[in-house]
């Protein structure tokens, strides 16, 4: 085997190194490994890759070309390992860079067929294979701040499986327009005005793609922004609702005041017989009126006690028992909509979990506290049916394809905090631990 052909199939490799960069740009906050680690990992796939595609390309005299079309669907099984995200996000990512990572190949192509005329894509001159490298490590510093900084957003937030399946089909028809568009022999490019003509159509193929990222982007924060003005909006319903109980009490208690004087006279009256059992018994009714119509008191922040007030109000009616003890350090550290989010989604998913038992078996405890003054400890536990869907990432929805929503919006708010969530369960409860930094 001649040692400088294998060495000259090497550069046609090294594009890879920038591809695999790019697809962990948007997803940073969602590695399972270290960066160094998944790093390492990519690393040794890679060039484990590039020294045995440039073995068998320069032993079998094969196109290093399809040898790299193999790459991508090889590698996305080692993507998929390595990243804390639904099956639907994780491929419209890795499609979307595959897509993207096509123009700096065309590119390099067009830039052969100038040095090379006579040539084709089955021989590409280091030359130009050092020159789409360039180009690739050029749009991997120019899209690393846009994706880390705006597309995580959307990695990060919109857990909807549909829409992200949807992007799919999309990135896969520039993916393959280009893989078509691969000038197997420069002649053809040397044909009229082919030799501009190819940069310039691919060029503008580039620029729709780039602008339909920006449009998948605007998209996603429409919906973010619209999911969250009906969580604020439930909010304040929520606060509506209490605003509307503690209005009742004080007109409720303001009746009793008036009443009060009649009480006296009777209590009096009762006294003066030495009718202590009456007295008594007087007094028990008037105790129970006034803790009936009492709203309970979970914590000092008005909007987190209406959301608890209408959960636990939720759980009475469905025949919930309760046990709540519910402590929150002051003043509150966390902003108010992510404990919102988070208690909302725990407390949700609790009754519903426990409207999948008989009535005479549903409980729901949760206790939050304060330890070591710096952590927030919650832990909640609820009865539910022991029926379950995990997978890699974790529990799935049992009510849609793709990870659980609310399970996903607790996490994300822990690890926010610098926290961690804990989900687990047994054949007859769920449990839920979150630890938030303060």
């Amino acid at each position: 085997m001649d040692m400088d052909k294998l060495l000259a199939e090497l550069p046609q490799f090294l594009i890879l190194f920038p591809a695999v960069a790019s697809c962990y740009l948007t997803v940073k906050n969602r590695m399972k490994y270290s960066p160094a680690k998944t790093a390492a990992l990519c690393m040794a796939v890679i060039l484990s890759y590039a020294f045995a595609g440039a073995l068998i390309s320069a032993l079998f005299s094969i196109d290093e070309s399809v040898i790299l079309l193999a790459f991508p669907v090889l590698f996305f099984f080692l993507y998929r390992r390595t990243v804390d995200v639904d099956l639907s996000c994780a491929l419209s990512v890795y499609t979307g860079v595959c897509a993207i990572e096509t123009f700096p190949v065309q590119f390099g192509y067009a830039f052969d067929a100038a040095l090379h005329p006579s040539s084709g894509a089955a021989a590409l001159s280091t030359e130009a294979a050092f020159f789409r490298l360039g180009l690739s490590l050029l749009m991997l510093a120019a899209f690393a701040y846009p994706a880390t900084r705006h597309f995580q957003i959307a990695v990060d937030k919109l857990s909807f499986p549909t829409f992200w399946y949807s992007t799919v089909p999309l990135f896969l028809v520039f993916y393959m327009i280009n893989i078509i568009a691969v000038p197997r022999s420069y002649s053809t490019l040397q044909a009229g005005r082919m030799l501009w003509i190819f940069p310039v159509f691919e060029a503008g193929m580039f620029v729709v793609l780039v602008a339909i990222y920006v449009f998948f982007y605007r998209t996603v924060i429409v919906i973010l922004e619209r999911s969250e003005l009906q969580e604020r909006t439930r909010l304040l319903e929520m606060q509506a609702r209490r605003y509307q109980a503690l209005q009742d009490h004080m007109r409720q208690t303001a009746r009793m005041r008036h009443d009060f004087r009649h009480s006296v006279c009777l209590l009096a009256s009762l006294a003066e017989k030495g009718d202590m059992d009456s007295i008594r018994e007087h007094l028990a009714e008037y105790e129970i009126s006034l803790a009936e119509h009492t709203p309970a008191d979970y914590c000092e922040n008005a909007a987190l006690n209406a959301l608890f007030d209408y959960y636990h109000e939720m759980a009475d009616a469905e025949g919930i028992r309760t046990d709540w003890h519910i402590e929150l350090p002051k003043p509150l550290p966390f902003s108010e909509p992510d404990l919102a989010a988070l208690f909302g989604n725990l407390m949700e998913n609790a009754v519903a979990g426990c409207c999948t038992v008989s009535e005479k078996t549903r409980y729901f405890c949760l206790t939050t506290e304060v330890r070591h003054e710096n952590r927030l400890y919650i832990v909640s536990t609820n009865s539910f049916d022991g029926k379950v869907k995990r997978g890699r990432e974790g529990y799935l929805s049992t009510k849609r394809s793709g990870r659980g929503v609310g399970l996903a919006s607790i996490a994300a708010v822990s690890e926010k905090y610098g926290g961690c969530a804990k989900a687990s369960n047994s054949d007859m409860e769920f449990f839920v631990d979150v630890v938030l930094k303060i």
